[in-house]
């Protein structure tokens, strides 16, 4: 059980678990209170109560403190098996331990406070750091798209007649490209909200793998890269989420397109392996810097000395749809150069001929 988790436990089993370590280390003391002195007797109770308050609530750390001194005047301060204690030296000393356990149960109680704090603090700056980056990158990246249509379309209605049918394509093919790239932008901030709600339930239906990867390159036909995919009509059908595995698809291909130069070549193939559906994506770019692959399905993460576009959400929505169809993605970079994401979804298959006898 982590140390964090101990303090959520129910307040009896608190107090149970806080006790529990001073019987027990009172009992071991007490079977060799022959070899070892009641001074050093004392010295292991207080150990003992510093570890309880560094898992426990205060009430029940306090407890354990009493608990300690209570043991150890019984037990061990002759004369034994009675509170009297006749030596006034050993009755300062029972005093000062007395007020050195609820001290130092306190204090370690206090310090473990100020550092959950601290660290609290240093996760919310974090946190407000992530969102920062993303405030900023969609103040441009809604920007930018919105601004292209307005202009687009003021250009559209103030000079319809100086226009010529190539210019008036033209600006009808920008305000489709910013559309799209808004529509891309707002689409990914829901999904990433779908993440982080935990509400996320996949709907497995069957779905043809190649009609799906038809369809999301489809989408892509105007950009300039070449993409290279075969249809396999030997692929069963798979039951997934064919909603969530066409983002993964549109993200991953868009990821491609928007950070490998121009002309470059994306492969997408599919298999059937081990029951899994086994989507791959492969580039032949610049790949990726080796330290920088761990990091790469984080939230708002982008690479340095990338171009400017995107919000850093693309990937990470690729994973966390992958997961969530109790999948995995692996990114690694090619031998010849260029990367390549493997997905693996577990999903049953069945063929078109058996679902039509079903």
């Amino acid at each position: 059980m982590k140390l964090s988790n101990t303090r959520k436990l129910p307040v009896g089993t608190q107090y149970l678990l806080s006790l529990l370590p001073v019987l027990v280390v009172s009992l071991i003391c007490f079977s060799f209170k022959d070899i070892i002195g009641y001074e050093e007797v004392a010295l292991i109770l207080l150990m003992t109560v510093s570890v309880v308050a560094m898992l426990f609530e205060i009430l029940p750390v306090l407890l354990a403190a009493v608990l300690s001194a209570v043991i150890w005047n019984f037990f061990f301060i002759p004369p034994l098996y009675t509170f009297n204690i006749d030596n006034t030296e050993d009755l300062l000393m029972f005093l000062l331990y007395f007020l050195i356990a609820l001290v130092n149960a306190v204090l370690t109680f206090k310090i473990r406070e100020a550092e959950k704090k601290a660290r609290d603090k240093e996760e919310k700056e974090k946190e407000l750091e992530l969102y920062n980056t993303l405030l900023n990158s969609l103040s441009h990246e809604l920007r930018t798209p919105i601004a292209a249509i307005i202009g687009s379309v003021d250009m559209l209605q103030e000079s319809v007649q100086k226009l010529s049918a190539e210019n008036h394509a033209e600006l009808l093919n920008e305000i489709e490209i910013a559309a799209n790239r808004l529509n891309r932008q707002v689409e990914n901030i829901l999904n990433m909200s779908r993440l982080e709600s935990g509400m996320l339930q996949p709907k497995m239906d069957w779905t043809d793998m190649n009609e799906l990867v038809n369809s999301a390159i489809q989408k892509l036909l105007s950009v300039n890269h070449q993409f290279i995919f075969q249809n396999n009509d030997t692929l069963p059908l798979f039951r997934l989420d064919s909603g969530l595995t066409a983002q993964i698809l549109d993200n991953l291909l868009h990821n491609a397109v928007q950070y490998t130069p121009p002309n470059t070549r994306i492969g997408i193939d599919v298999e059937h392996q081990a029951e899994n559906c086994v989507i791959t994506v492969s580039d032949t770019g610049n790949g990726f810097p080796v330290e920088e692959i761990a990091l790469v399905f984080d939230k708002f993460y982008r690479l340095p000395n990338t171009k400017t576009g995107g919000t850093g959400l693309g990937l990470s929505i690729v994973k966390g749809f992958a997961e969530a169809q109790k999948g995995m993605v692996k990114l690694e970079n090619n031998q010849k150069g260029g990367a390549k994401f493997t997905i693996e979804i577990p999903a049953e298959t069945s063929y078109l001929n058996n679902l039509k006898n079903e």
